[in-house]
């Protein structure tokens, strides 16, 4: 009999998540992922406690309407599958607009996907006339400015903050079917992240924007000092 409360083997999957579920909220996100894993019948390990959950971990939750190319789970299993047998078993049952691409398995003890998290890259297309230059030259000024004092709605309140910290590059460039790409790198840490949406509102881009996706996950490396989970 499997102790489903033991966790025995942890797997990490990288999977996209496209336009059809960008504008799912991340909770929503999370609860698709569940009934996956169990229609794909994979023997997962539950919390311990009065209301038992399986026990996955997302990494970064994306914004809605951003998808994502390269996006990170941690799955713990109460017994041992090869990775590419978690993967076919699941593939099969994902819902339209989410993508496995790879399965590789880590050390159970390993810190949490949510700790080691550094950085996000995203990259925008903008159907704008504006040239690139001048876009250019706007992102260089915002990467001098000291600080960029903004407000957001959290958990019904309106809150101050300096977004400028949460910027660390930006650049832009010219799409050969015409509009801009607008390529922006941003903290993506228990300390804080930036949104690539007030990025580019701050830019005066929002009305151009056509997608954004997020391209990249920036990991603190396994050995390195940090939030251990």
């Amino acid at each position: 009999m499997i102790d489903s409360e033991t966790p025995q083997q942890r797997l990490r999957l990288t999977f996209a998540k496209r336009d059809t579920l960008k504008y799912i909220s991340h909770l929503d996100l999370a609860k698709a992922w569940e009934r996956a894993f169990r229609r794909a019948g994979l023997p997962l390990a539950y919390s311990q406690g009065y209301n038992p959950r399986p026990r996955f971990q997302i990494a970064a939750a994306l914004p809605v309407g951003v998808t994502g190319e390269a996006e990170l789970l941690d799955i713990w299993l109460a017994a041992p599958l090869s990775p590419g047998e978690a993967l076919s078993r699941l593939r099969p049952v994902l819902p339209a607009g989410l993508d496995a691409l790879h399965m590789a398995e880590v050390e159970l003890k390993s810190r949490s996907l949510q700790s080691r998290m550094r950085a996000a890259d995203y990259q925008a297309v903008l159907c704008g006339a504006e040239p690139v230059e001048a876009i250019a030259s706007r992102a260089g000024l915002l990467l001098e400015a000291p600080s960029l004092p903004r407000r957001r709605e959290h958990k019904g309140k309106l809150q101050t903050y300096d977004l400028r910290p949460l910027i660390q590059n930006l650049s832009v460039g010219a799409r050969p079917e015409g509009g801009q790409i607008f390529t922006m790198r941003l903290q993506a840490s228990p300390a804080g992240a930036g949104r690539p949406d007030e990025v580019l509102d701050t830019l005066g881009l929002s009305l151009a924007v056509r997608s954004i996706e997020r391209t990249h996950l920036d990991l603190e490396p396994e050995d390195q000092a940090g939030n251990a989970s």
